[in-house]
């Protein structure tokens, strides 16, 4: 009992920074999003729940809810099949693989501003070398279709080496004796993949899929630097909506609504995921 509180008494200091950090703003945000609180207009009243019930009727909310939505299922998809494709190649033995594996994680290692920005000169239409490389005259990050689908295209070049360093990680630990006597027993590659590495993978997958998924979700700095939310609103997501209504029209108590509807979604996604992961 005395080791308890003993315990208890180191863990005061994080707990209270935590709180003064963590929940007091987010109950802070949860009361603003229960009133109409405009700056512009000096307008401040409880509004209840309206400020809820509107986001039904928000078609720029609806758009950007799919638009998340849509980025965050795309790019997490392609991420951990690209990642498990070459977390398997750099399992294999061959000169100079420490090398290889150094420079796999450059993408990941480069600050996400400095790489979107970097993308975004790649697909100029009239400079970039993505165009010149496959002959296209394409308005990348103009037009309505491919912007958004440009944005999902340089999240996985960036984040795909994140899920191969975790995916390598697991492979790691997967007893090579299994693999040897199911060789042994006439078992081929996909066979061995399928009833061997990727059961036993599960628990790391699901790992990879919870940072990843919580991450996608939040996007906001990537498509900011590349589209701004653009062209028409058409690859705005809800961190970078809930952005310009907070502090471009500063209607603080809209935004902190939109904001909540963030961090509900992230929150449900991170019980879903670790239900799993406790099963």
């Amino acid at each position: 009992m005395k080791d308890r509180r003993e315990g208890y008494r180191f863990l005061l200091p994080a707990a209270v920074v935590l709180l003064f950090v963590t929940v007091y703003p987010l109950f802070y945000v949860f009361w603003l999003s229960l009133h109409r609180r405009h700056l512009i207009f000096d307008i401040s009243r409880f509004s209840g729940l309206e400020n809820y019930a509107f986001l039904l009727q928000d078609e720029r909310f609806l758009r950007a809810l799919w638009n998340t939505v849509y980025f965050t299922v795309l790019s997490v998809g392609l991420e951990l099949v690209l990642g498990m494709v070459v977390a398997l190649s750099l399992q294999r033995a061959f000169s100079g693989r420490g090398i290889v594996r150094a420079l796999v994680l450059l993408p990941w290692a480069l600050p996400t501003v400095v790489s979107a920005r970097m993308w975004e000169w790649m697909y100029n239409t009239d400079f970039g070398i993505i165009n010149y490389l496959l002959g296209v005259d394409v308005n990348w990050l103009g037009s309505p279709f491919w912007a958004l689908n440009a944005a999902v295209l340089m999240d996985v070049w960036k984040t795909t080496p994140f899920v191969a360093l975790i995916l390598m990680a697991g492979l790691q630990v997967i007893p090579r004796e299994l693999y040897r006597s199911a060789m042994v027993d006439g078992a081929g590659s996909l066979y061995i993949f399928w009833r061997i590495t990727l059961p036993l993978l599960k628990p790391v997958i699901l790992v990879v899929l919870l940072f990843r998924t919580i991450d996608a979700f939040r996007v906001f700095d990537a498509i900011y630097v590349l589209t701004g939310g653009g062209p028409a609103n058409t690859t705005e997501t809800l961190s970078i909506y809930a952005y310009k209504v907070l502090f471009q029209t500063l209607q603080f108590g809209y935004g902190s609504t939109i904001a909540m509807v963030v961090f509900l979604c992230v929150g449900f996604i991170s019980v879903f995921y670790v239900r799993l992961l406790s099963r």
